[in-house]
């Protein structure tokens, strides 16, 4: 395991992330057939769908792990504080406001401190 990045780490690393924020997206919207909560609910398509794809981020994950250090490949994560905004934005229709981009940026420059700074 390198303590350092190469592009096939960072891909891989971001790929898992993003498709943990597609999760969340099929998980709001799969959100009303569980309103009435029965066994059907567990097989709705959508929410099917978002637990396939958080099996898959989760091997990805594993795989980035064992690669890439967890100090290093962890802040990532926080990216999808971003990604998640931006998705519900685009598929639900949801707001954004000022206060969420100001956070983004903080997450961002977090990010990269916790990446690339000093040690």
């Amino acid at each position: 395991m390198s303590a350092t990045l190469n592009i096939r780490d960072v891909a891989l690393i971001l790929i898992t992330v993003a498709s943990l924020a597609a999760g969340q997206i099929c998980f709001k919207l799969a959100a009303p057939a569980f309103i009435n909560f029965s066994l059907r609910s567990l097989f709705d398509p959508l929410f099917v769908s978002a637990v396939v794809i958080y099996a898959i981020s989760t091997v990805l994950w594993v795989i980035a792990l064992s690669r890439v250090p967890l100090t290093i490949a962890y802040p990532f994560v926080a990216l999808s504080y971003i990604i998640v905004p931006l998705l519900a934005r685009l598929f639900l229709g949801e707001p954004l406001s000022l206060k969420v981009f100001l956070g983004a940026a903080t997450i961002i420059i977090g990010v990269l401190i916790s990446i690339f700074g000093p040690s």
